[in-house]
This record gives structure tokens, sequence and C-alpha cells, in this order.
């Protein structure tokens, strides 16, 4: 099933949310900017291309 991502302003909001997706039923859950990050690194990650290789040499002058 997709989801339905809300940012909400303030805690008021975040607060009628919540209450009317409860009366309604729905289940929801509330995560952290950290735990936002992950996701859209994960995401990230999902989508890179594993077989693309760099060589030592490349990465130790990008360092230097």
């Amino acid at each position: 099933m997709e989801s339905i991502v809300i940012t909400p302003k303030t805690k008021d909001e975040a607060k009628i949310i919540t209450d009317l997706l409860n009366k309604m039923n729905i289940s929801s859950s509330v995560i952290t900017d950290e735990e936002k990050e992950d996701l859209g690194l994960l995401m990230m990650m999902k989508e890179v291309d594993r077989n693309d290789k760099v060589s030592r040499d490349e990465i130790m002058k990008k360092l230097n």
C-alpha cells in the first residue's frame, strides 16, 4: 500500500491530524527527523548502480 507523508507546522496541527486519523481508524506513526533522513538515504542507496566500480587511484586522488 502507498503511504502519505504529512509534515504539520505546529504541535496543535499534528494533534488534530493524529486525532482525525484515529477517529477514521487509519493507522499512523510518527517518525523523527533522523528517521526521515535514514529513509532518504536508504532510497538513494537502492537507486545506486552497484556494477559501477571506481579504482583505488581515483579515490586517493579525490582524497588529496
